[in-house]
């Protein structure tokens, strides 16, 4: 990676918000504060804890992907999105092809989640395996394949997950939405160990 590529921490969305980049030196008291004080607005909280009128922050604009495997689940998951008041972006598939390939249609999201163009993104295939491999294969995205309610969220609280990977031939349609909602609740803590962590996880993208 060129010593000019302005990745920052929590990837790129996080660097437009704080100016935070990686020849910055992955400073873990600077990073600490900075994801601190962006979860504070976002939850709507002081760093004290007290609230903040007019700072409550939810997410809106969120990607969806899927390969022929994750179609339907997918079909059912941005309806439910929308009905729910989300800007819904679809990356396709755009119907069920059993000859596409999930990098296609995993990756431009992975891509937009990265840059900063969405908040987070739901991505789906047969397993969510092979969505979680191509996935995390673009800098700045933290994809995890997660079928169960506790990672949902703790992967958001302590690893600052971007991307939730889905089995559509694995989970039911009422799990996986109550997955996506757990999911986009939940908020980055910003703890200095938490913080720590991921300045180590970017270092390993930057070398």
């Amino acid at each position: 990676m060129a010593a000019t590529d302005t990745r920052c921490s929590m990837g790129v969305g996080f660097q437009k918000r704080t100016g935070f980049e990686m020849n910055d030196g992955c400073d873990s008291e600077r990073l600490r504060n900075m994801a601190a004080r962006e979860h504070a607005s976002g939850m709507g909280r002081r760093l004290d804890g007290s609230p903040v009128p007019g700072l409550a922050k939810a997410l809106q604009r969120i990607g969806v992907a899927a390969d022929h495997g994750g179609f339907e689940l997918m079909q059912h998951l941005a309806g439910k999105l929308r009905e729910t008041g989300y800007d819904v972006i679809e990356f396709g598939d755009r119907q069920p092809d059993q000859n596409d390939d999930y990098p296609d249609f995993i990756v431009p999201l992975a891509e937009a989640v990265a840059c900063g163009d969405l908040e987070r993104g739901v991505a789906a295939c047969g397993s969510g395996v092979g969505a979680s491999v191509a996935a995390n294969k673009v800098p700045g995205v933290r994809a995890c394949l997660i079928h169960e309610s506790f990672s949902a969220h703790q992967g958001v609280e302590d690893d600052d997950l971007n991307m939730i990977c889905l089995g559509g031939l694995v989970v039911g349609h009422a799990l996986a939405w109550e997955l996506v909602q757990t999911f986009l609740a939940a908020r980055f803590s910003g703890a200095e160990r938490h913080c720590r962590r991921l300045a180590k996880v970017v270092d390993l993208e930057s070398n």
